[in-house]
């Protein structure tokens, strides 16, 4: 599509003498390959009906020799139709092993904060998206160029520490602890959370100040608190470890909370010494953001001098400054921490930090409700701990394929693909709709429908390693066209889904794709039936590019593809 929108881009420039970007769309088949709206967008700087303008393009266009069609529709739209064998031959010019990676982003070097859990308690669905959209986020920047670090900021100070060590001394026992590990933890962190509540309601607050006196003790280096904190974060951690392992998702880093907590302190000192921060008559410590917009101040230190998320967060912006120098930190968190954000990010610009600081954001993860009416996936309507939910995922692939000689292997890439395709099912934005039927189903939007795709083209080729070599430089290619302009489609996707940080992009290509195959296969034999020697050569080369494409879209979206179905 480059190629062809460089072409209109030249003779739009030698017709009329004006420079544009051109966007190409595809149309439905009936009209053309391509189209593109440029007659529309020039014709009012021009001074000109769309309609001529498209015209004057058209008749130049058709001169190229490039395209087998060339029309107008409605009021200036221009269709164009170019030859099979054209495609193809495009596709061989551009294919390498790289096909789909660019050096969009080569020189520079981006940070990537997922899936940052809080150590208080076990890892959740909640955690889910951060996972996979910062997954899939590293794969795209590092298939455009860019020098990727990955950080897991994980929340193991502040608040949810105090909370813990007063609700393990309260409420829980050693035997209990070494029992159940992270999940008593997660047990304590919850009673606990409801005790501190009734309490404020009672108008009292003897759970709330032991809370913070123990991260008081913590902030200023009590032995019996390091102890504990170190005794927790180690159970969490490796609780932790396991499911990311599950999840297939690592990071370079793991500077949690705990880590900058030091650094913390001293920025906010900084930040009274150069005027930027504010101590209030009560102690605590704002930095005033009305110039940015912003009636309401960011706290930084409370007033009895304990750490905020805020005073952490500032630590880790000037360390990274300092030590890694990026160009862009894409924080992958979810919708409701929007504002805050806003707020921080306002901070650093106040505080003279260039860097894009990027927060990537979605919507809650949604089940259905008896009544059919859609609620956030919590706990009391079922799955909420993230191992559950790949347990059940597993026995749901499971049944799937209960009929055939699957490995545990497989089926573990099938229950995991699935999982992870259903959070790119639509723009991260937009909450999804978690349904077990749907996001297995062997047809539609699904990660299964995708990875059988894959393995069906796999099959063939695999069953075609002995092909003899035929010449194909006279094949034409008609059958093929879809798929041919449909694959050279990708790069621009994955540059897009980068550009714009959207990996759902991928995710509805790589759906097209399979469906244009599963057409494909509808009316060509691959290598059945009455398939010539040249026609079989073809069709298994562009069933290997096919493949490339599969694999490599998958890969991007932490997906793999089973060896059997």
């Amino acid at each position: 599509m480059n190629t062809i929108a460089q072409i209109i881009k030249q003779t739009l420039f030698d017709v009329f003498a004006i420079d544009y970007d051109i966007h190409l769309s595809r149309p439905d088949n009936q009209f053309g390959d391509y189209a593109t709206t440029i007659a529309l967008q020039v014709a009012k700087p021009l001074g000109k009906n769309p309609r001529d303008v498209a015209a004057a393009l058209a008749a130049k266009l058709r001169e190229t020799n490039v395209f087998t069609e060339v029309s107008i529709a409605g009021p200036g739209f221009i269709n164009l139709r170019i030859s099979a064998s054209s495609l193809s031959s495009e596709l061989d010019q551009q294919w390498s092993d790289t096909f789909g990676d660019n050096k969009t982003g080569a020189g520079k070097t981006v940070v990537v904060e997922y899936p940052s859990p809080n150590m208080a308690k076990p890892y959740s669905v909640g955690h889910l998206r951060p996972g996979n959209q910062g997954w899939a986020v590293k794969c795209l920047m590092e298939a455009t160029g860019w020098k990727v670090i990955t950080d897991n900021h994980l929340g193991d100070y502040g608040a949810p520490f105090g909370v813990w060590v007063t609700g393990f001394l309260k409420f829980s026992s050693e035997e209990a602890l070494e029992r159940d590990g992270v999940y008593e933890l997660g047990r304590v962190y919850i009673t606990t959370k409801k005790a501190l509540k009734e309490e404020k309601e009672r108008g009292e607050s003897i759970l709330a100040d032991e809370v913070q006196q123990w991260l008081i003790k913590l902030e200023n280096g009590d032995e019996q608190a390091k102890l504990f904190s170190e005794r927790f974060n180690r159970i969490s951690l490796e609780h932790i470890h396991t499911v990311m392992k599950r999840l297939k998702i690592s990071t370079d880093y793991e500077l949690g909370e705990a880590f900058f907590a030091p650094y913390g302190k001293a920025a906010v000192q900084t930040l009274l010494e150069t005027g930027v921060a504010v101590q209030n008559e009560d102690g605590s410590i704002i930095v005033p953001l009305d110039d940015y917009g912003f009636d309401v101040p960011l706290l930084v230190q409370k007033s009895n001098g304990a750490a905020l998320y805020a005073t952490s967060d500032l630590a880790t912006i000037l360390y990274r400054e300092e030590h890694w120098h990026p160009d862009k930190v894409i924080y992958c968190v979810g919708a409701e921490q929007q504002f805050y954000f806003t707020q921080l990010f306002a901070m650093a610009k106040k505080l003279g930090i260039t860097t894009d600081l990027y927060h990537l954001w979605f919507g809650f993860i949604d089940q259905l409700n008896e009544d059919g009416s859609r609620a956030k996936m919590s706990s009391r309507k079922g799955v909420i701990l993230m191992e559950e939910l790949l347990d059940k995922a597993e026995e749901r692939a499971r049944s799937m394929v209960a009929d055939r000689d699957i490995s545990d292997e497989d089926i573990q890439k099938i229950a995991l693909g699935a999982i992870k395709f259903s959070d790119f099912s639509a723009d991260r934005r937009t909450n999804i709709l978690f349904d077990w039927d749907s996001i297995f189903a062997l047809t539609g939007f699904s990660g299964p429908y995708i990875q059988y795709a894959a393995v069906r083209v796999n099959k063939i080729l695999g069953d075609n390693t002995d092909v003899e070599p035929a010449e194909t430089s006279d094949y034409e290619y008609e059958a093929e066209k879809a798929v041919l302009a449909k694959l050279l489609e990708y790069p621009e996707v994955v540059e897009l889904a980068a550009t714009s940080i959207e990996p759902h992009k991928v995710a509805t290509y790589l759906y097209e794709l399979a469906r244009e195959m599963n057409r494909y296969y509808e009316s060509t034999p691959v290598a059945t039936g009455d398939v010539s020697p040249v026609q079989k050569q073809a069709r298994l080369a562009m069933l290997e590019k096919v493949s490339h494409v599969f694999t490599h879209g998958l890969n991007l979206l932490g997906i793999e593809i089973p060896s059997r179905m």
